[in-house]
């Protein structure tokens, strides 16, 4: 499954874990303004915004797994395996297959405002990229500096959702994440008050135990309000390396390791994270072996070209020795 997240302190940041139990050949990529974009069922878009994100890049198309457009729109598809529901072609509907849906809200939005718009006209198309590459089931969390939503394609229709907690990860339908989170209303950053018995002489006996309550399993669920939990009472400075390093452990905070999560083909973890500063256009990852933040400035490639730019992954470990 996968955790996203936003974050802002003088710059605004998103990104998300990729979990799963295996990888694709994902490349950091960037789309210049002038790359057709080919729908399947909406014509194409021969000039757009540039964006960069993480993509599989199959026939020469970017399949986008998270991007960021030069406006600083983001937008993040993760599994929504039993709950997605796409539909077949609708009329006088924009008809736009689930890995086409990246890039028909990047290409010509702003901000969500922008989005909300596109989103109100839009059927999510049940179609496959092609035959060895059919349709996964997802949903989508957009946002810009100031707001996010997340879009679900459900049988009753599209939902889109206001997003005031700025993180997503996969089932339940979002509305049941929010709710959810009125469980652990109690929980704080600060020690916990003795209400149960104030006859008697209780108190803490280690720090950290207002969070006592905060679930630590890799469920959807539990990942939803620790990465909740820890995105909004996040601090730190508002330099570049200050704020990358915190949304990098905002992630690591429901990051999967290796042997935990046990599925029918191995075990999921975390492939990969992303954190993109939006506004700079700068997209950071890490790896699973390779914890060194590396990061791809989508400002110094050609952004009036109209060929993808792809850069691989450095998934090997790379240790600093010090003495």
């Amino acid at each position: 499954m996968c955790t996203a997240a936003t974050y802002k302190t003088k710059d605004h940041y998103f990104g998300r874990n990729l979990d799963y139990e295996f990888a694709y050949n994902q490349t950091v990529t960037v789309t210049p303004r002038n790359y057709p974009f080919k729908f399947r069922r909406m014509g194409e878009i021969r000039s757009h915004y540039a964006m960069i994100g993480m993509a599989f890049v199959q026939e020469n198309y970017p399949l986008y797994y998270d991007a960021t457009n030069e406006a600083g729109l983001s937008m993040a598809g993760l599994n929504f395996p039993g709950n997605a529901d796409y539909k077949p072609e609708a009329a006088g509907l924009d008809n736009v297959a689930p890995f086409e849906l990246i890039p028909w809200i990047l290409c010509e939005c702003a901000t969500v405002a922008d989005a909300k718009r596109k989103l109100s006209r839009l059927s999510v198309l049940r179609e496959d990229f092609s035959p060895s590459l059919p349709l996964s089931p997802l949903h989508w969390m957009i946002s810009d500096r100031e707001e996010s939503i997340v879009v679900e394609s459900v049988k009753e229709g599209l939902r889109v959702y206001d997003n005031p907690t700025g993180v997503m990860t996969n089932n339940p339908t979002f509305d049941y994440h929010l709710t959810n989170l009125t469980n652990y209303m109690s929980v704080s950053v600060a020690d916990p008050e003795n209400k149960i018995a104030p006859a008697l002489n209780l108190s803490p006996y280690s720090r950290g135990m207002g969070g006592l309550g905060i679930p630590g399993d890799l469920s959807s669920a539990s990942r939803f309000v620790k990465a909740a939990f820890t995105r909004l009472n996040s601090r730190s400075g508002e330099s570049e390396h200050e704020s990358v390093a915190q949304f990098f452990h905002i992630l690591g905070s429901v990051a999967q390791q290796k042997g935990c999560c046990r599925v029918e083909h191995g075990y999921e973890y975390t492939i990969y994270s992303s954190c993109c500063n939006t506004d700079r256009g700068i997209y950071y990852y890490t790896t699973y072996d390779n914890s060194r933040i590396t990061g791809v400035d989508m400002r110094r490639e050609n952004l009036d070209g109209d060929a993808l730019v792809s850069y691989a992954l450095i998934e090997e470990p790379q240790i600093l020795m010090q003495n």
